[in-house]
């Protein structure tokens, strides 16, 4: 995602032209009263090549180099800040937005809590703290203290607790640091009961979840190869490998559990059994499906055994009873089904639950019960059954959003969940599983009096006629266009349900209408829906996107110039994209932290991994049709574009911001009229994970700020 900018409020140096006239409302704003903006100057490379027969001109290629170490590419970072950062300081709503959203986002909030040894472990932020801190408390409701405090481990508050695992006893937490938004990860091991940091330090984790070993002797994690000195920004993703770490002894001494030199791209996703026999490891290069491999701890060698060879179908275990192990899978199911998969011998594969009329999103075995949920058009509901496969009734929400949660050990009576929705920030449940009930165990209050907004499905149809969801949130008194924020991913079979979000509520209560078109690529639907959104089906998501524009301007939604639009990661290729198509359709466009280059995606750090979800550029097929449709390949001279603000990190280490340089050097050497085009790029901040609260403020209301100028949204201070 996307962070704050390099030089906070630098003087202009030189762009006198940027500001020769008052801001004034973008409703009124004609082209001829439009400021001209004095880009900084981009120099211009002669790189030219001709893949099967296509001449592909690429002058900006020299932007791909890393900001940290190439002086000409931290000049014109520097440059463009100095820019953009004088425009967005300006905009009249910027400040307000600003106070507003620190008022939003103090608020106490929890994560759900995991019960180990009689302890429970969570995360909880009592305000506008940068980082959430590690609880732990000696009874579910007596008082929590602190056992880990990142907000002390950097000044600027870019050091962040990512993933962290309590040993089964409740005495140890390994963890892992993740410094300026990186992907890369150190694993430590806190003592519970002195406070102590022990001695234990990993080093190049990366893409892993930590999984102690039941008798607490040490944990198992993944890693990739140390890459060379001054490369880890860049390093590619191969070669990724699970490690058992025994506590007290050097990294060097790691016990290697499985890896597959001869699949380099393989990515290895670890659990371990409730009965802490088997870990299991599903493998998969990037693809929907993936392969099964249990590792046995009763063998003296832990021999890898491999369930599932074969990337046909996914595969996920959800818990076991001895040798009978709980399964989804996609086989036969492209919703998902439940199975079980006995391995004593040959495994000997049944099914549990069919596939439902509904998509699987998620699925656990606790309390001898298993709690399946389900995208309902994407909204969740849980539905039980017992181990035999009869549906056991449902677990009652208290409205239409999103629940997750339903974790723990097979003979607990107890379990936690949580909940969420457009507005609702957050409650989660101690839920009784005898008696299918819960109670509030935290509920989070936030500074606005959320009855005043309504939360409402509607379906449109997109340019082939298939049926799309959308949400539309604003507040009640709202009835007449206004200008709207559309957003969307639509990609890497991944959905995006109700969710609250103070960044949106600020918007909304200034008036404005979120809403979020839940297109294809995505995974609302299951695999179809998936499949019908990427590779060469990719355009009916952009398709997708732009009918939601037209529909919410033909249903009065949005005013004829006020509609923005807003996506991140897969989400920012789809703005680039859209924008090429339709300019015409938008006023204003926030693209963060996107995928651009088309052609060249594979070449930088885990783009090999994205292959599947978009093609192969080396393959013919694939690069015409990802040449079709690449942002930075297709931005269209002699049409006038909406004002459009790119944003990026320095440290993206998922999504280099070499995508977004280019991006928006091409932008600006354009001529697509008279609009800003800028980027605002972030120092010490990844692609979204850890980003710090103070960043993510600034951000927000420098874009939201901008998209409210060019839509006409009228800011004002609340009362």
């Amino acid at each position: 995602m996307i962070q704050k900018i390099l030089m906070r409020r630098a003087a202009l140096l030189g762009f006198a032209l940027l500001f020769a006239t008052p801001f004034v409302s973008a409703c009124s704003q004609s082209a001829a009263t439009i400021p001209a903006i004095a880009y900084p100057e981009t120099k211009r490379g002669d790189v030219v090549e001709k893949p099967f027969g296509q001449t592909i001109a690429d002058p900006y290629r020299w932007l791909e180099n890393d900001v940290r170490s190439d002086k000409e590419v931290a000049t014109w970072v520097e440059s463009q800040n100095k820019v953009s950062n004088a425009y967005l300081d300006r905009l009249p709503g910027r400040d307000i937005f600003k106070n507003r959203l620190k008022q939003l986002y103090n608020y106490e909030r929890f994560t759900i809590p995991v019960r180990k040894g009689g302890r429970y472990f969570y995360l909880r932020t009592s305000g506008v703290e940068n980082q959430p801190m590690l609880y732990v408390r000696d009874s579910v409701d007596g008082a929590g203290h602190v056992l880990i405090d990142p907000n002390t481990w950097a000044k600027d508050g870019a050091t962040a607790l990512a993933e962290w695992s309590a040993s089964d006893d409740g005495t140890r937490v390994a963890y892992a640091v993740q410094d300026g938004g990186t992907d890369w990860r150190t694993i430590r091991v806190l003592d519970v009961n002195t406070g102590k940091v022990q001695a234990d330090e990993v080093k190049w984790a990366r893409f892993t979840t930590i999984e102690w070993a039941k008798d607490g002797s040490g944990f198992f994690y993944a890693r990739f190869p140390e890459p060379k000195q001054g490369a880890a920004s860049q390093a590619g993703v191969e070669n990724h490998t699970i490690y058992f770490h025994a506590i007290g002894t050097p990294q060097t001494q790691d016990r290697l559990v499985y890896a597959t030199p001869d699949q380099p791209t393989m990515l290895h996703d670890l659990s371990i059994t409730e009965d802490g026999r088997y870990v299991a490891i599903a493998s998969s290069p990037g693809t929907p499906g993936n392969k099964l491999t249990v590792v046995d701890f009763k063998s003296a060698d832990w021999k890898p055994r491999k369930l599932v060879d074969n990337l046909d179908n996914s595969w996920a275990i959800v818990g076991n009873v001895g040798t009978k192990f709980f399964l989804t899978t996609s086989k036969d199911a492209a919703r998902l089904k439940v199975v079980t998969m006995d391995i004593a011998a040959d495994p000997v594969i049944a099914d549990v639950v069919p596939e439902q009329d509904a998509v699987m999103s998620k699925a656990s075995l606790v309390g001898g019960r298993l709690f399946l949920s389900y995208l309902v058009d994407v909204k969740t509901e849980v539905r039980r059954y017992t181990l035999e496969g009869k549906a056991d009734g449902i677990v009652k929400l208290p409205s239409i959003g999103t629940a997750g949660g339903f974790q723990g050990d097979q003979d607990d009576k107890e379990t936690f969940f949580g909940f969420t929705s457009y507005n609702a920030p957050g409650i989660i449940y101690r839920y009784d599983i005898a008696s299918n009930r819960a109670r509030v165990w935290s509920e989070a209050k936030v500074a606005f009096d959320l009855k005043r907004i309504a939360v409402e499905q509607r379906f449109y149809k997109s340019k082939d006629g298939t049926r799309v969801p959308m949400f539309i949130v604003r507040r009640k008194d709202v009835t007449s266009p206004a200008p709207t924020l559309l957003h969307a991913y639509g990609g890497f079979n991944l959905s995006e349900p109700p969710a609250f979000s103070s960044e949106r509520l600020a918007w909304v209560e200034q008036g404005g209408v979120f809403a979020i078109a839940h297109i294809r690529g995505g995974n609302e639907y299951g695999k179809a829906w998936h499949d019908a959104g990427r590779r060469q089906h990719k355009q009916n998501g952009f398709d997708d996107f732009i009918a939601a524009g037209e529909y919410l301007k033909a249903q009065s939604i949005t005013s004829p110039d006020g509609l923005a639009i807003d996506g991140a990661s897969n989400g920012g290729l789809l703005i680039g994209a859209v924008v090429n198509q339709r300019p015409d359709l938008f006023a204003a466009a926030l693209a963060q932290v996107g995928v651009m280059d088309m052609l060249r995606f594979d070449k930088f750090t885990g783009g090999k991994l994205w292959v599947d979800e978009y093609g192969d550029p080396a393959r013919e097929a694939d690069f015409r049709n990802l040449f079709k449709y690449s942002p930075y390949h297709n931005i269209q001279s002699g049409k006038a574009y909406p004002a459009i603000l790119a944003t990026t990190a320095d440290t993206d280490d998922r999504v280099v911001p070499g995508h977004s340089f280019k991006y928006v050097a091409a932008l600006q050497a354009a001529d697509i009229g008279p609009k800003p085009h800028f980027v605002r790029i972030e120092t010490r901040a990844g692609h979204g994970a850890g980003k710090p609260v103070d960043k993510i403020i600034e951000e927000t209301a420098d874009m939201w700020a901008f998209a409210a100028h060019w839509t006409g949204l009228k800011v004002k201070p609340t009362k």
